[in-house]
């Protein structure tokens, strides 16, 4: 008789889980998926992917989840930031810890202002794919696919750049395990040493010549003062939690990094703590909201004007049917215009359906135009306009708003109009560097954390 060769079945938990991942992917519709040339390539990326050690751990991602927990509960605010998109030219390490350096002074205003701990989370070691209006981009007489993020493709306009690369996947992996090891040793190194923090802010401060700032930062100090003062323990505000968080857009990327935990056999996804399905992807039917319906880790959807009250409930089901704080938030992104008439109606039904999810605004997605010189870009003044109505029909209603989603960077660019520097639209292309959607520069940043901090004061 001759001998059968079939490859045995696999054991392995994550095969199994891999498996099961891939068979409701084949009857789930998936949308913003890149059209791959070589499935062979694919194949063997994902296989690469499955390998490789987790990057981030359950133990963390359940941290996450009970500080989300009581963000929803007013026990404490969630400030998400970071880039728009990700490149991998500009994960460097000068980049990294401006970015995290920001992120850390604005929550030290928060925290002040909200008189609770802030939830610090990074766009970023992930946040390297972009949904697309269109499958391709046409120049001239040139059409070619369109740039999805340099996990996908390249942003040169050439057939040979922009053809999908699988991998990429890999080399985003890469990058993504070194920008979290840079964010761990500058978290718990003592660059987030509180005082540290407190005096870059006063440094921020003397050069904005904005009374108000001052005011706040003047109060900040002498709290900082009288703990001192108190013998407070100061060794134990050398570090600081920071969590990584991305949209999970592409789904050969995040279907292999989903690992079944050891200790409570759940299946988590370790691309990141915290992993979210964009305006462009949450059909409660598709792919996406499938597959974060089947990780444990803390989730998010977004959530625009267009948000059909009944799809709401079905989402609220289908991601958290057993209606746990701290599993689902919801990230509004109404524009400055809509927020007050679009947002309540969507809170009112999440309340209504028992959801107890923490509610955050995303005061960037709605407000983006195009300005006279031709770049897309934002208006400073809207962005704040956004979180007052935020927070207004939150107060309303008597409910909870829970967090802060911005697009941010900690260099000195020139992409959204206004703050206090007043950034015209003729200063645009001094520094536009964006790969994607216009982001707050480091002054800017720092000026919305002090506004919001007096919107938390008044909560």
């Amino acid at each position: 008789m001759g001998r059968n060769y079939a490859r045995p079945v696999s054991t392995n938990p994550n095969d199994l889980l891999h498996e099961q991942l891939a068979a409701a992917a084949a009857q789930n519709p998936a949308a913003q998926q890149p059209t791959w040339p070589d499935a062979s390539a694919l194949d063997r990326a994902v296989r690469d992917l499955a390998s490789y050690p987790p990057l981030v751990f359950a133990g963390e991602c359940d941290v996450m989840r009970d500080r989300m927990a009581a963000a929803a509960r007013g026990e404490a605010f969630v400030l998400m930031g970071g880039d728009c998109a990700e490149t991998f030219a500009g994960a460097t390490a000068n980049n990294i810890r401006d970015r995290i350096k920001t992120v850390l002074q604005m929550a030290a205003v928060l925290t002040y202002g909200a008189s609770v701990p802030v939830v610090k989370v990074g766009r970023m070691a992930g946040q390297f794919g972009k949904p697309r209006s269109a499958d391709v981009e046409t120049r001239g007489e040139v059409t070619l696919p369109a740039y999805r993020g340099d996990m996908v493709n390249d942003l040169e306009f050439t057939p040979e750049s922009r053809n999908p690369d699988p991998q990429r996947l890999v080399e985003a992996y890469h990058r993504s395990a070194a920008t979290l090891n840079l964010v761990r040793a500058f978290t718990t190194g003592g660059f987030a040493d509180l005082r540290h923090v407190h005096d870059w802010n006063k440094g921020f401060v003397s050069s904005s010549a904005n009374v108000r700032y001052e005011r706040l930062a003047h109060d900040i100090d002498k709290a900082m003062k009288f703990m001192a003062a108190c013998g407070a323990d100061f060794d134990a505000m050398r570090t600081t939690e920071f969590f990584a968080a991305h949209e999970a857009l592409l789904l050969d990327y995040e279907r292999p990094l989903t690992r079944i935990d050891s200790r409570s056999g759940l299946p988590y996804a370790t691309s990141a703590h915290f992993v979210w399905v964009g305006e462009r992807t949450r059909e409660v039917s598709g792919a996406h909201v499938d597959f974060v319906s089947r990780i444990h880790n803390p989730i998010g959807v977004k959530l625009s004007p267009k948000t059909d009250l009944d799809d709401l409930a079905r989402i609220l089901d289908r991601l958290d049917p057993q209606r746990e704080a701290g599993r689902l938030s919801f990230i509004t992104r109404m524009g400055a215009a809509r927020v007050r008439d679009a947002l309540g109606p969507l809170v009112e039904r999440v309340r209504a359906e028992g959801g107890v999810v923490t509610w955050i605004c995303d005061p960037m997605h709605g407000n983006t135009f195009e300005s006279n010189g031709g770049y897309k870009t934002r208006n400073f003044d809207d962005i704040v306009e956004e979180v007052h109505g935020f927070f207004d029909v939150h107060h309303e209603l008597g409910t909870v708003p829970g967090g802060l989603h911005v697009e941010l960077t900690g260099n000195d660019v020139t992409e959204c109009i206004g703050g206090s520097h007043n950034i015209l639209d003729t200063d645009l292309e001094k520094r536009y560097e964006t790969a994607c959607d216009p982001r707050l520069n480091h002054q800017q940043s720092l000026e919305l954390a002090f506004l919001v901090a007096e919107m938390l004061g008044r909560e």
